[in-house]
């Protein structure tokens, strides 16, 4: 793990790594799993801030905790737990509140391959093209939607047939090497079918197979023999969840940090093999459809919150990144916030979950006669520090805290959400104030409908931005609420939901127009 090289602003980073994942559309039908509870606001106020007193070539130390948002799973926690001797499924069950185990009902990914060019492609056991067989002698390239099978790679054209996809003689997943696809050339085995899909290279395999390339990416091969395979066992059923979830919303999966790192058989390992083949498909659930199962290097010892309940996270002391401190100039800072000079720099506004007062949730940096305030992530990211959760070492005035999401509350079921906007913001960056549009449309459709219904049952979570930040949702035990600009709020509930869902939900028939209470 030391020679991993740690980069700034995840959205789910591998142990050692820390990078960043635009969200663009992931999970925009599937109610992106749950902000679970209510929010507060207690603490001293920004006009009872004291500045801490900067000198000239003095310095600032932050004191911290964790790699990457913190969000889901923790893998070094998981790593932890394991070694405790918990199963995947206790820690899977610890970080995802709220899902429940299932099966996907489709288990195709496409993964369009970053670095391909073309397609020309060859099998040990031959191949099929729209159901007709190749010989083991012959090789394929794929054009647009033609596919030439040739004498070997390079050799003469034998026929042509329309296909985007050359395919292996089984298509089912876990199967032997002689029958993977091979690139012409650099022989680069790939497990499912080698194709063109909207103009770029495609390997389209079961998501068992796709798992297989990922978990030694995303995570620590070597912890299959240190004790920890149940985390690896945890981070198969995570990633193959992951990229359900980012499918069933639209999104386009690639092979890279824009997706999960993916590397095809040749980014495989015996030990993690092991471990997607102990979990072959199984998936989390949240209100029937694929979880959004976001996970990080490191929690520091607490999860942020967010789409999930925030929990204490005691295997995060496995992690080399579970304390940590950075020491930064005034200059630096001031660059970084766009200030002509330095005056104090301080945490206003914190989670609370942990020590140092937990994530920080909102920074300001003053100096040149003007104040610049920043998210707890925007100044991770400006800074360059591994996570949100840091404290500046000698603020007199403690920060104000935002707890996030951790159960529901009273009255119509709704949480008390006065601070989800900013939660929001850190989540999906510009959802705050769609999702206050929201609850108040929520709030007033609740209220046009006399109350809750008893066919919707309690909140289990908060608004949630979807992740592409075309609208909000919020599940509740037997249904959903869903809002957008263009539709406003609405509610389905018991058989109107499933039958939402069964249909496509969000990404093939948008947001619902009409209320069905049963």
């Amino acid at each position: 793990m030391t020679s991993l090289v740690s980069r700034a602003l995840t959205i789910r980073t591998r142990p050692g790594h820390s990078r960043r994942r635009r969200m663009s559309s992931l999970v925009g039908g599937v109610s992106a799993a749950v902000l679970v509870g209510g929010v507060g606001l207690v603490g001293a106020t920004a006009s009872d801030r004291v500045d801490i007193g900067l000198t000239a070539g003095s310095e600032i130390t932050l004191i911290g905790h964790g790699l990457g948002h913190g969000r889901g799973m923790g893998q070094y926690g998981a790593y932890g737990y394991a070694k405790r001797g918990w199963s995947y499924r206790q820690i899977l069950q610890h970080y995802y509140g709220g899902t429940t185990f299932g099966r996907p009902a489709d288990p195709t990914v496409n993964v369009a391959l970053h670095d391909k060019n073309g397609v020309s492609v060859h099998s040990d056991a031959g191949m099929q093209v729209a159901g007709q067989p190749v010989a083991a002698n012959e090789a394929v390239t794929v054009t647009g939607g033609t596919a030439t099978i040739t004498a070997g790679c390079g050799g003469a054209p034998v026929r042509t047939v329309p296909a985007a996809f050359a395919d292996p003689v089984n298509p089912a997943p876990n199967r032997p090497p002689n029958e993977f696809l091979k690139f012409c050339g650099s022989n680069e085995p790939f497990r499912g079918s080698l194709g063109s899909d909207g103009g770029r290279v495609t390997n389209k395999l079961n998501v068992d197979d796709y798992v297989k390339g990922v978990i030694a990416k995303e995570s620590v091969p070597g912890w299959a023999t240190s004790g920890g395979i149940e985390a690896l066992k945890a981070q198969a059923v995570a990633a193959r969840t992951y990229a359900l979830a980012a499918i069933a919303s639209g999104k386009k999966i690639d092979d890279t940090q824009n997706s999960q790192v993916y590397g095809g058989v040749s980014g495989e390992g015996a030990g993690t093999n092991t471990a997607a083949d102990a979990t072959a498909g199984q998936i989390l659930l949240q209100n029937g459809v694929p979880a959004f199962t976001e996970f990080s290097s490191s929690t520091g010892g607490y999860t942020a919150g967010g789409r999930f309940p925030a929990v204490v996270d005691d295997g995060d002391t496995a992690s080399p990144n579970h304390n940590w401190t950075a020491t930064i100039s005034p200059s630096a800072v001031a660059t970084a916030f766009g200030l002509p000079s330095l005056d104090a720099f301080e945490v206003i506004q914190a989670n609370g979950l942990g020590a140092e007062n937990g994530r920080a949730v909102k920074v300001r940096a003053t100096g040149g006669g003007r104040s610049v305030e920043a998210t707890g992530d925007e100044a991770r990211t400006k800074l360059n520090l591994k996570s949100a959760w840091f404290a500046v070492q000698g603020q007199r005035t403690p920060p104000q805290i935002v707890k996030p999401p951790t159960g529901p509350a009273g009255g119509l079921g709704l949480p008390d959400l006065s601070a989800l906007g900013g939660i929001a913001d850190q989540v999906v960056p510009g959802a705050g104030e769609l999702v206050g549009t929201a609850t108040t449309a929520f709030e007033g459709l609740l209220g046009s409908l006399g109350g809750l219904p008893d066919t919707l049952g309690q909140a289990l979570g908060a608004p949630t931005p979807t992740p592409d930040g075309a609208g909000v949702t919020q599940l509740f035990q037997e249904g959903m609420m869903f809002f957008s600009k263009q539709t406003g709020a609405h509610v389905l509930a018991g058989q109107g939901l499933k039958r939402f869902q069964a249909r496509g939900g969000i990404p093939v028939l948008g947001f619902p127009k009409t209320n069905v209470l049963r």
